[in-house]
C-alpha cells in the first residue's frame, strides 16, 4: 500500500473501480434499477476524472462523494452480496485515501444504518477500522459515531462480533490517542509545551486543537461510562460494562502517559475523573471482612467483585508508577489501600493480585524513593515506604500463621475437596514427599505449615498471574504458596533495587569527590552535614538523607520477614536469596554508617549459620555491645560419613562439638547454616572496610563454626579440614566435605583482603580477634582440651597480610600473642607461638620500604617480641622461639647487625634444665652464626658468640652438643686468626670510646684481663672458655676441650702480644695442669658401669680415674708441646728456667703415676721438651723450627710477614727476638741451657729409679711398670745424653746401668704379653731392649770419639753387655716377683710373665764381639780381663750346647768365641809376660772341653743335615786349635796344650751314642769331626820329632789302643755271626762294626798322608795286622758290613809288593 500513489497503482485502481461498478450494476439491474444507474454514471464519472487531471488522487478526492455514493446506494439495499461488494469497494478507496471528510461522515452513516439492521457486523467492523487507521479525515461526531458503533457490536449476542469489535474498540481508542500525540509532534516545533502544574485547575477545553479534542472527549466519556454517568460525545451508547471500561482507561494510561503529563487539560481529567472513581469503586473492598459477610447481607454489591477489583488494582498501578508526581496525595491514598488489602482478613484472591500490585511497585526503586521522599521524610505524612515493607513482613508471617486455604468457601484444608487442579496441591503433599524420602519440592516450612515456593516470575521482573486474568469473572482459585512465593519476591526485589540504586548514586558521589569523601563509607550522616561545603556537597546530603531514611524506614520490615524466611526455607536457591539480600542490606547499611540495623542484619546471617540452641546464647543482642560476655566460643573431631537424615526438613551435613567450657553433647548443622556460613565470610570478604565493631559479631560466628567442622589452623594461620581429636563427635556428610576446602579458602581470602581495609577498619579487626582469643583463652584456662585456635591463626594471617604497614599493628599484635604464647594449655601456646615466630620471621623478610638495614628502629621492633619469648619458661615455647631465630639466621642473618646481641641473647638464656631438644636447637643456631655469620657482626660481640659458645660446652645435657660446642671455639679462634687486622682495628676503635666514656664518668674501665690489649682479651677470653671445658665433669668434653685450647694456641699463639704470654704459662696453662693433676689424683677407682645400657665403655675407661687419667695425659702434652715449638718466645720471658722447673715436676708427678697411660705420656711429654735444639744459639736462629709448628718462625728483624701470617704486629716477635738475641750473650745462654738440661737429667734418673726398683711386697695390686712406659724411659736417655755428655761422669754411668739393668728384669703381665711378644718361638727384640742397646751403643760412640779419660768406661760397658749375654740361659729376677715362663702362662690370668731374653741376649752378645774388636787392646780393656770375662760368659750356653733354652745361642756362643779368639789370642800372646792373660787359659780350656764333649743329648728329631752342620761347627773349633793354639805352644802354658792333645785323642776315637737307626748309623758317628782329631793328632803327632818325645808318646800310644779295641770288635762279631746262623745279629752289633771298618780305612788314609819318617813300624805292624780278620768278615750277611768291609779293605792293595829275602826281613 505504500505506493499507492506510483502511476501503476493508480491505474490499478481506476480499473479496480470501473470493474467494482460494472459488477455493482450488473448486480442490480433487475431488483434495483436506480442503484445501476448510479453505477454506470459513476463509472462515466470515474472515467472523466481520469481523462481530465493528471493528479488523479486529489481529483477522486475532491469528487469522492459522488464516486462514493452509487457504493453507499448498494448498501442500502441490505442485500448481503451487493452490501460485501460496495464494502469491499469502500475500504479500497479508504486504503488509497480517496475519501474526503463529506464522504466519510456518509460512510459511517451508512455503516450505522446497517449496524442497527445487525447486517455485515464483522465487515462493518473492518471497515470502521480501515476508515479510522488509514487517515485522519474523521473528527468529533462523526468520529464519536463510528466509535459509539464499534461499542454497540460488542455487546450483540454473537461471542465472533463481541471479541472482534471489542479489539476494534481497544484499537480505535489506542488510534485516537496515537493521533493526538502525531498531532502534538507536529506542534511542538512552533510552541513548545507548557510543563503542568501539579494541581491545575483549568476544565476549558477550547485551547486544545482537533486530535487533542476528541482524545480528551473520549476520555472523559469513558470515565462517565465507568462511573455508570451518561457520555458526553459517544451520543448512542446503550450498554457498557465496567471492567471493559477500565479494561480501555488502564491501557490509556499505561499507553500514553505523556498525554496526560503535558497537556492539564488531560491531568486535570486523572485528578478530578479517575482518582475519585478508582477510590469510589474500590470501597466494597475496603470494607469487605473474610467471614464477617453472612448470607442473609441484603447489599450483594458489597462484596468484592474480583474482575473489578482486579481492573482496579492494574489502573492503580498504572497511577502510580506513570503519574506519581501529579498525584502525591491521590498516591498516598492508594498505597495506603495496597496496604490494607494484605490484611489478614481479605479473601485470598485479593490478597493475592495486592501482593502482585506491590511487587510491580517493588521493582522501580526510583519510585520507592520518591515515596520515601514524599511522605516518611514529611513530618505528619504516613510513612507509606514503611508500611508497605512491614505489611509484606506481617503478610508473609500470617501466611504461617493462618493455614492457606485455596477457596474462601472452605475454611479447612482438609476440606479441600474442589482444588482438582495441580495448582493447588494440597498442603500436605509436600509431608508426603519428605516421609517418601523423595526429592522435596522448594517450600517454606515453620511450626508445621508448608508451603510450596512457586516459581512465579524472573528475578527482577513483576510477571502477575491474576492481574492478567482478565477473561475471569469468578475468583480463581490461588494455588497454595502463590501469594507468599510472590511476596517473598516482593521483598527480594525491594532489596536488590534500593541497594543497587543507592550503591550506585554512592559509588558516583565517592568518584566525583573523591578527596572530601574519602573514608565516606564509614562516616555518618551528621558528620556529612558537617562537611557541606558547596553545591554538590549539599546535594549529597540530601542524597545521603534520603538513603539513610530508606534504609531506617525498611530494615526493621525486612529483616523480621527474611529471618522469619531464612528460618523457614527449605530450598538452596530461596535460601541463597534471602541471604543475598540480607547480606546487601548489611553491606548498605555499613557504608551509610547505620550501626544498629547494620548489626542486626548480621546478627540475622550469624544466628542463621549457627545450631539453634546456639542462637540463643551467642547472639541474644542485636547489638555487638553485649557480645562482650558470652560463655560459648566452636569443636571439631574426628570424621565420618552419614546419610541425609529423613527426620528433620533440612538436611543435615555435618554434626560436631559446641565450643563450650562444659560442651553437652552434640550439635549439629545443617546444609543451610553451611549456606549463612558462606554468606557472612562472603560479607565480611567483600565488606570489611564498613563492618566496624560488627567484627566481632562475624568473628565470634566463624568462630564457633570453625570448631563445629572441626578445621584446624595450618601453616601461615589457614584453616585446613582436621582429623580426629576427641573421638567421633564430629561427623561429616561427603556433601560438606567437598565443601570445607572450599570454606577454609574463603576464609582464608578474607583475612587476605584486610590489606585492602583502611587503617580504622583494620584496628576494628585486630581487636575483635584479640577479643575473640582472650575468650578462647579463658575457656581454655584449666583443662587440656582442645582449644579453639580460629582467633590466634585468624590473628597471624591478619598480620601476614598487612606487613606492609606492620608498625602500626605490631605492639597489640605480638603483646598479646605474647599471652598466649604464656597460657597453660598446651595446643594454645604452641599456636601463640608459632603465630608469633611467624610474625617475626615475616616481618623481617618482608621488603620495607625504607628497608630494615636503613631502619633499625624497626628491626629492633620486630625483633623484641622474640627476646620477650625467653621470660617465658614453657620449653614447647622456647623452641618455637628457637627454630624461629634458626630461620632467622639462614634467611636474614647478613643484615641484623644491631640485632645481633639479642638473638645471641636468645640463644644463651637456654639453661641447662630445659630439656635437650631446646639445647639442641639453640645449639644449631649457634653453630649457624659461627659458620656464616661470624663476619657479618660487630666485632663487640664476637665475645658474646664465645660467652655463649662455652655456655653450651658446660651444659651437660646432651654430650654431642658439648663437643660440638667445642668444635666451634676452635672455629670462632680461626677466625680470628684470619680477620685478625680488622677486628683489632674495630675492637681499639671501640675501647678507646669505651674509655673516654669511662673518664667521662669518672670510673674505670672494667673488663676481663684488663691491662692486655682488646684483642688479645678476647683470645685470653676464649682460652679461659676452653679451660674450663678441660675440667669438666665429663670425659669426652675434657679431651676435646684440651685438643681444641693447645690446637689454638698452638696455632694462633702467634698473634698475642709478648707479654700476653706471661699470662697465658702461669693463668691458663699451668693453672690448668694443677687442676688436672688434683683431680686425677682424687678421681674416683669405683668401676663405672656400661652408661645407658646401650653404651660400652672400654675397659681402659672404665673408671674415672682412668677417664681423667686420658685428660692428664692431654693436658700435659699439649703444655709440653707448647714449650717445645714456642721456647723461643717463652725464653725471653725471665722466669722461664721457673717455668722449666715446673713443667719438670709435673713431668716427673705424672711420670711416677700408678698409671700406664700417665706415666707414659708424661715420658712422651718429657722426650717432646728435649728434642727441642736451643734456637737462639750463635745469635741467629735457625731457618725453621725444630719441630714443624703450623706457625711460622720470623727470622731476625725482617719487617715482611712470614709465610702465611695474615698480619705483623709493629712490634713484631721477630723483632723482639732479634734484639733478646743480641742483647744477651751466648755463653749464660750456653750456661743456662746447661742449667736446664741437667734439671732434665736429674728429673729422669728420679723417675727412672724409683719406677723401676722392684717391689719389696708381692701382692695383688703391685704396679709394675709398663713395657713401653720403660721403653720410652729409655728411649729419652740418649737425646738427653747428647746435652749433658760433656759432665757425664763414672758415677752418672754407674746409675744409668742399674736403670738399664731393672728395666730390662721387669717382668710383663700375661695379658700384655701377646701385643709385646709376637710368639715365643720368634727370635725379636722387644723395643724395650732395643732401647736399652740404643743406649748403650749411644754411650760407647760417644766414648770412642771422647777423650782418653772417657775410656775407662769400656769395661764398665763391657760387664754390662755380658750380664745381658748371660740373660740367655738364665733370666733375670725382679724383686721377688713369681715369673712363669711364657708358654705356661695362661693368657686371662693376672701372671708375671718372664721375657724371652734369648734375642736380646744374642744380639748384646753381637754388640760385645763387635765393641770388641774395636776395643780389644784398649789399655782398659786389657787390664780389666775383659776377654777372660767373655769366654767366662760363654761356656755357660757353650757347655748347655743342646740343653740351651734356643739353640741359636749355642751357635752364637760358639761363632762369637771363635770371633773373640781370633783377635783376643794374638793379644793374649803379645801380653804373655805381663802375666794379665794366665788367668784366661784355664777358662778357656774348660770352655772347649765343655763345648766338644757335651753332657747334653741332641734331641730326637734332629734332622741328619741338622747333625752334619753341628758336625762342621766342631770341626770348626778343631780347626781353630790346630791353627791358633797348637802352632804357638811355645808362647802358651805347657798345661793348656797337654789339655788340648787329650782333647784331640779323645775326639778321633768313634764314640757311640746308642740310640741311632740304621738308616742314620753311618752319619751319626761324627766321622768327620774324628777323621779332623786324627788328622790333627797324626799332624802334632808324627811331624815335629823337634817337641817333646812326651807328645809323640802320647800319640803312639793313642793310635795301639785304638788298634787294638778294632781287632777285638772284628773278631766278636765273627763269632757272633757265625752262631747266629739264619737270624741277623742286633741292630746295635751291626753299628759297631761298621763304625770300626770305618775307623780303620780313615786310620790307613791318615797314616798315607802323614810323612813316613813320622809313623812309628809298630804302628804298621798292627795296621797290617788286621788284614786277616778283615778277610775273615767276608762270609758275612749284612750288605751294610760288606760295604764298609769293602773301603776297608781297598787301601791294603798299597802293602802288597813283591816279597823280600828273609834275610832282609830278618834285619827288618
Amino acid at each position: 500500500m505504500s505506493c499507492t500513489n506510483s502511476p501503476e497503482a493508480v491505474k490499478k485502481l481506476l480499473e479496480n473501480m470501473q470493474s467494482d461498478l460494472r459488477a455493482l450494476s450488473l448486480e442490480c439491474k433487475k431488483k434495483f434499477p436506480p442503484v445501476k444507474e448510479a453505477a454506470e454514471s459513476g463509472i462515466i464519472k470515474v472515467k472523466t476524472i481520469a481523462a481530465r487531471n493528471t493528479e488523479i488522487l486529489a481529483a477522486l478526492k475532491e469528487n469522492s462523494s459522488e464516486v462514493v455514493q452509487p457504493f453507499l446506494m448498494g448498501c442500502g439495499t441490505k442485500e448481503p452480496k451487493i452490501t460485501q461488494l460496495c464494502l469491499a469497494a469502500i475500504q479500497r478507496l479508504m486504503s488509497h485515501e480517496v475519501v474526503s471528510e463529506t464522504a466519510a461522515g456518509n460512510i459511517i452513516n451508512m455503516l450505522w444504518q446497517l449496524m442497527e439492521n445487525s447486517l455485515e457486523e464483522l465487515k462493518l467492523l473492518q471497515t470502521v477500522l480501515v476508515l479510522l487507521t488509514t487517515n485522519t479525515v474523521v473528527h468529533d461526531e462523526a468520529l464519536s459515531k463510528a466509535i459509539v458503533l464499534c461499542f454497540r457490536l460488542h455487546f450483540t449476542k454473537d461471542n465472533i462480533t463481541n471479541n472482534t469489535a471489542a479489539a476494534t474498540v481497544r484499537q480505535v481508542v489506542t488510534v485516537v490517542f496515537e493521533r493526538m500525540v502525531a498531532e502534538d509532534d507536529r506542534h511542538r516545533d512552533i510552541e513548545p509545551p507548557v510543563p503542568i502544574q501539579g494541581n491545575s485547575n483549568r476544565r476549558s477545553v477550547s485551547s486544545l486543537r482537533p486530535c487533542a479534542k476528541d482524545a480528551y472527549m473520549l476520555f472523559q466519556d469513558l470515565c462517565q461510562l465507568v462511573n455508570a454517568d451518561a457520555p458526553y460525545w459517544l451520543v448512542g451508547m446503550t450498554e457498557m460494562t465496567r471492567t471493559f471500561g477500565l479494561e480501555l482507561l488502564e491501557s490509556v494510561l499505561n499507553d500514553f502517559p505523556q498525554v496526560f503529563l503535558q497537556h492539564q487539560e488531560f491531568s486535570f481529567l486523572l485528578k478530578e475523573r479517575v482518582c475519585p472513581l478508582v477510590i469510589k469503586l474500590f470501597s466494597p473492598n475496603i470494607k469487605f471482612r473474610q467471614g464477617s459477610s453472612t448470607s442473609s447481607s441484603p447489599a450483594p454489591v458489597e462484596k468484592p467483585y474480583f474482575p473489578i477489583c482486579m481492573r482496579l488494582l492494574r489502573v492503580v498501578s498504572v497511577l502510580i508508577k506513570q503519574f506519581y508526581s501529579l498525584l502525591v496525595t491521590e498516591c498516598e491514598i492508594f498505597l495506603s489501600l495496597l496496604v490494607k488489602f494484605l490484611d489478614a482478613d481479605k479473601p485470598q484472591w485479593l490478597r493475592a493480585v495486592a501482593v502482585e500490585s506491590i511487587h510491580r511497585l517493588c521493582v522501580q526503586p526510583q519510585l520507592l524513593r520518591s515515596f520515601c521522599q514524599s511522605y516518611d521524610m514529611k513530618q505528619h505524612s504516613t510513612k507509606v515506604f514503611r508500611d508497605i515493607v512491614n505489611a509484606l513482613g506481617s503478610f508473609i508471617q500470617s501466611l504461617f500463621l493462618v493455614p492457606p486455604t485455596g477457596n474462601p468457601a472452605t475454611a479447612n484444608q482438609a476440606g479441600n475437596n474442589n482444588a482438582g487442579g495441580p495448582a493447588s496441591a494440597p498442603a500436605n503433599s509436600g509431608v508426603v514427599g519428605v516421609g517418601g524420602g523423595v526429592t522435596l519440592l522448594p517450600a517454606f516450612e515453620y511450626r508445621g505449615a508448608w508451603i510450596p515456593i512457586l516459581t512465579v516470575t524472573v528475578q527482577g521482573s513483576a510477571k502477575a498471574t491474576y492481574l492478567e486474568m482478565l477473561d475471569k469473572v469468578e475468583p480463581p482459585t490461588i494455588p497454595e504458596g502463590y501469594a507468599m512465593s510472590v511476596a517473598f519476591h516482593c521483598l527480594l526485589d525491594l532489596v536488590r533495587g534500593i541497594t543497587t540504586m543507592i550503591e550506585g548514586e554512592l559509588g558516583e558521589v565517592e568518584a566525583e569527590g573523591p578527596s572530601v569523601t574519602e573514608g565516606a563509607s564509614s562516616q555518618s550522616s551528621e558528620r556529612r552535614d558537617e562537611q557541606a561545603a558547596s553545591d554538590p556537597m549539599d546535594q549529597e546530603t540530601v542524597s545521603r538523607a534520603v538513603w539513610e531514611e530508606m534504609v531506617s524506614a525498611c530494615w526493621c520490615g525486612l529483616l523480621a520477614a527474611l529471618s522469619l524466611l531464612l528460618d523457614a526455607s527449605t530450598d538452596e536457591a530461596a535460601t541463597e536469596n534471602i541471604l543475598k539480600a540480607e547480606l546487601t542490606m548489611a553491606a548498605l547499611c555499613g557504608r551509610l554508617g547505620l550501626v544498629t540495623s547494620r548489626d542486626a542484619f548480621i546478627t540475622a546471617i550469624c544466628k542463621g549459620s549457627l545450631p539453634p540452641h546456639y542462637a540463643l546464647t551467642v547472639l541474644n543482642a542485636t547489638t555487638a555491645a553485649t557480645l562482650s560476655n558470652k560463655s560459648y566460643s566452636i569443636q571439631g573431631q574426628s570424621v565420618m560419613m552419614i546419610s541425609p537424615s529423613s527426620e528433620s526438613h533440612q538436611q543435615v551435613v555435618a554434626v560436631g562439638q559446641p565450643l563450650a567450657v562444659q560442651p553437652q553433647g552434640t550439635v549439629m548443622l545443617t546444609s543451610k547454616n553451611i549456606q549463612c556460613m558462606r554468606t557472612l565470610l562472603n560479607l565480611a570478604h567483600c565488606h570489611g572496610a564498613v563492618l566496624g565493631t560488627s567484627w566481632q559479631l562475624v568473628l565470634a560466628t566463624l568462630q564457633h563454626l570453625v570448631w563445629i567442622l572441626g578445621l584446624k589452623p595450618s601453616s601461615g594461620g589457614a584453616l585446613k579440614p582436621g582429623r580426629a581429636v576427641e573421638g567421633p563427635s564430629t561427623v561429616l556428610t561427603t556433601a560438606v566435605m567437598t565443601d570445607l576446602p572450599v570454606i577454609s579458602n574463603i576464609l582464608s581470602r578474607l583475612f587476605e583482603s584486610s590489606q585492602y581495609l583502611d587503617d580504622v577498619s583494620l584496628h576494628h579487626l585486630i581487636n575483635a580477634l584479640c577479643s575473640l582469643s582472650l575468650e578462647a583463652m579463658d575457656m581454655a584456662y584449666g583443662n587440656n582440651k582442645e582449644p579453639s585456635l580460629f582467633a590466634v591463626a585468624k590473628l597471624l594471617e591478619t598480620g601476614l597480610v598487612n606487613m606492609h604497614r606492620i608498625e602500626i599493628l605490631w605492639r597489640p599484635l605480638t603483646g598479646h600473642l605474647l599471652e598466649v604464647c604464656q597460657h597453660p594449655n598446651s595446643r594454645m601456646r604452641e599456636w601463640g607461638a608459632e603465630a608469633l615466630t611467624a610474625l617475626i620471621r615475616a616481618g623481617l623478610t618482608f621488603s620495607h620500604e625504607p628497608p630494615l638495614s636503613q631502619n633499625q628502629r624497626l628491626q629492633l621492633l620486630l625483633l623484641n617480641p622474640l627476646k620477650e619469648m625467653s621470660n617465658i619458661n614453657h620449653p614447647d615455647i622456647r623452641l618455637k622461639q628457637l627454630e624461629c631465630v634458626l630461620q632467622i639466621l639462614q634467611s636474614q642473618g647478613d643484615s641484623l647487625g644491631p640485632g645481633w646481641p639479642l638473638v645471641l641473647g636468645v640463644m644463651g638464656a637456654i639453661r641447662n634444665d630445659q630439656g635437650e631438644s631446646l639445647i639442641r636447637t639453640a645449639f644449631q643456631c649457634l653453630q649457624l652464626v659461627v659458620t656464616d655469620f661470624l663476619p657479618t657482626m660487630p666485632c663487640s660481640c664476637l665475645q658474646i658468640v664465645v660467652d655463649v659458645a662455652g655456655s653450651f660446652g658446660l651444659h651437660n645435657q646432651e654430650l654431642n652438643i658439648s663437643l660440638t660446642s667445642i668444635g666451634l671455639l676452635w672455629n670462632i679462634s680461626d677466625y680470628f686468626f684470619q680477620r685478625g687486622e680488622t677486628i683489632e682495628k674495630e675492637l681499639n676503635k671501640e675501647e678507646a670510646a669505651q674509655q673516654k666514656q669511662a673518664e667521662e664518668k669518672g670510673v674505670s674501665l672494667n673488663r676481663p684481663f684488663h691491662p692486655a690489649p682488646p684483642f688479645d682479651c678476647l683470645w685470653l677470653c676464649l682460652y679461659a672458655k676452653l679451660g674450663e671445658l678441660c675440667v669438666d665433669p665429663r670425659p669426652a668434653v675434657r679431651k676435646s676441650a684440651g685438643q681444641t685450647l693447645f690446637s689454638t694456641i698452638g696455632a694462633h699463639g702467634t698473634l698475642l702480644q709478648h707479654s700476653t704470654w706471661h699470662t697465658v704459662i702461669w693463668k691458663v696453662l699451668f693453672h690448668l695442669l694443677d687442676r688436672v693433676r688434683e683431680s686425677s689424683t682424687t678421681a674416683d677407682k669405683e668401676k663405672i658401669e656400661s652408661g645407658g645400657g646401650n653404651i660400652l665403655i672400654h675397659h681402659s675407661r672404665d673408671t674415672a680415674e682412668k677417664q681423667w687419667a686420658e685428660t692428664w695425659v692431654l693436658t700435659l702434652a699439649g703444655v709440653a708441646r707448647i714449650f717445645n715449638t714456642r721456647r723461643y718466645l717463652l725464653q725471653p720471658l725471665g722466669d722461664f728456667s721457673r717455668a722449666w722447673d715446673v713443667l719438670l715436676d709435673h713431668i716427673q708427678s705424672a711420670a711416677l703415676s700408678k698409671n700406664n697411660e700417665v706415666s707414659l705420656a708424661a715420658l712422651k711429654s718429657f722426650q717432646e721438651i728435649l728434642q727441642i735444639v736451643s734456637p737462639v744459639r750463635d745469635s741467629e736462629k735457625p731457618e725453621t723450627p725444630a719441630v714443624s709448628v703450623p706457625v711460622p718462625v720470623l727470622l731476625g728483624n725482617l719487617p715482611g710477614p712470614g709465610l702465611s701470617r695474615p698480619f705483623v704486629r709493629t712490634d713484631s716477635i721477630g723483632e723482639k727476638l732479634g734484639r733478646c738475641s743480641s742483647e744477651t750473650p751466648v755463653v749464660t745462654d750456653e750456661l743456662e741451657d746447661l742449667k736446664l738440661w741437667w734439671a732434665a737429667w736429674n728429673t729422669w734418673h728420679r723417675t727412672g729409679s724409683e719406677s723401676t726398683e722392684p717391689p719389696s711386697t708381692v701382692d695383688e695390686l703391685t704396679f709394675i711398670p709398663s713395657q713401653p712406659f720403660l721403653t720410652a724411659l729409655i728411649q729419652i736417655f740418649p737425646a738427653l745424653y747428647q746435652h749433658i755428655k760433656a759432665g757425664f761422669s763414672m758415677a752418672d754411668l754407674q746409675k744409668l746401668g742399674v736403670i738399664l739393668h731393672s728395666a730390662v728384669s721387669v717382668p710383663i703381665s700375661s695379658d700384655a704379653s701377646p701385643f709385646i711378644l709376637p710368639s715365643y718361638t720368634e727370635a725379636v727384640l722387644t723395643s724395650l731392649q732395643e732401647a736399652v742397646l740404643t743406649a748403650l751403643d749411644v754411650l760407647q760412640k760417644a766414648i770412642c770419639v771422647g777423650p782418653e779419660n772417657m775410656q775407662i768406661m769400656y769395661p764398665a760397658i763391657f760387664d754390662q753387655l755380658l750380664a745381658f749375654v748371660e740373660f740367655s740361659c738364665k733370666p733375670p729376677q725382679y724383686g721377688q716377683l713369681e715369673t712363669k715362663h711364657i708358654a705356661n702362662a695362661k693368657y686371662n690370668q693376672a701372671e708375671w710373665v718372664a721375657l724371652n731374653y734369648v734375642p736380646f741376649a744374642e744380639r748384646s752378645l753381637e754388640v760385645v764381639v763387635d765393641l770388641y774388636q774395636k776395643t780389644a787392646c784398649h789399655k782398659a780393656v786389657v787390664n780389666e780381663k775383659v776377654l777372660q770375662n767373655i769366654i767366662k760368659t760363654l761356656r755357660v750356653p757353650l757347655s748347655l750346647k743342646y740343653s740351651c733354652p734356643s739353640e741359636s745361642t749355642w751357635k752364637l756362643a760358639v761363632a762369637s768365641l771363635l770371633k773373640v779368639l781370633s783377635i783376643g789370642l794374638p793379644v793374649a800372646r803379645q801380653h804373655a809376660s805381663s802375666g794379665k792373660f794366665d788367668s784366661m787359659w784355664p777358662e778357656l780350656a774348660s770352655t772347649l772341653e765343655d763345648f766338644l764333649f757335651t753332657k747334653s743329648i741332641p734331641p730326637d728329631n734332629l734332622s741328619i743335615q741338622e747333625f752334619q752342620r753341628n758336625e762342621s761347627i766342631d770341626v770348626e773349633v778343631v780347626q781353630l786349635i790346630s791353627a791358633e793354639i797348637l802352632p804357638y805352644a811355645n808362647l802358651i802354658p805347657k798345661a793348656f796344650v797337654g789339655q788340648m792333645m787329650t782333647m784331640l785323642n779323645k775326639g778321633s776315637i768313634h764314640s757311640q751314642p746308642c740310640s741311632f737307626t740304621e738308616a742314620e748309623i753311618d752319619i751319626r758317628l761324627r766321622e768327620e769331626f774324628s777323621k779332623m782329631c786324627f788328622e790333627t793328632l797324626l799332624q802334632f803327632s808324627f811331624s815335629n820329632k823337634v817337641t817333646t818325645p812326651q807328645e809323640g808318646y802320647i800319640s803312639r800310644m793313642a793310635l795301639s789302643v785304638l788298634l787294638k779295641r778294632s781287632q777285638d770288635v772284628l773278631h766278636r762279631y765273627i763269632e757272633d755271626e757265625r752262631l747266629s746262623g739264619k737270624c741277623p745279629l742286633p741292630r746295635q752289633q751291626v753299628t759297631e762294626i761298621i763304625f770300626v771298618l770305618k775307623a780303620v780305612s780313615t786310620l790307613i788314609d791318615s797314616l798315607k798322608k802323614t810323612q813316613p819318617e813320622n809313623v812309628d813300624g809298630n804302628t804298621w805292624a798292627q795296621v797290617i795286622a788286621l788284614y786277616p780278620t778283615l778277610v775273615e768278615c767276608i762270609t758275612c750277611s749284612s750288605s751294610e758290613v760288606c760295604s764298609a768291609l769293602k773301603e776297608a779293605l781297598a787301601p791294603f792293595k798299597d802293602f802288597m809288593q813283591p816279597p823280600a829275602s828273609r834275610v832282609q826281613n830278618g834285619e827288618s
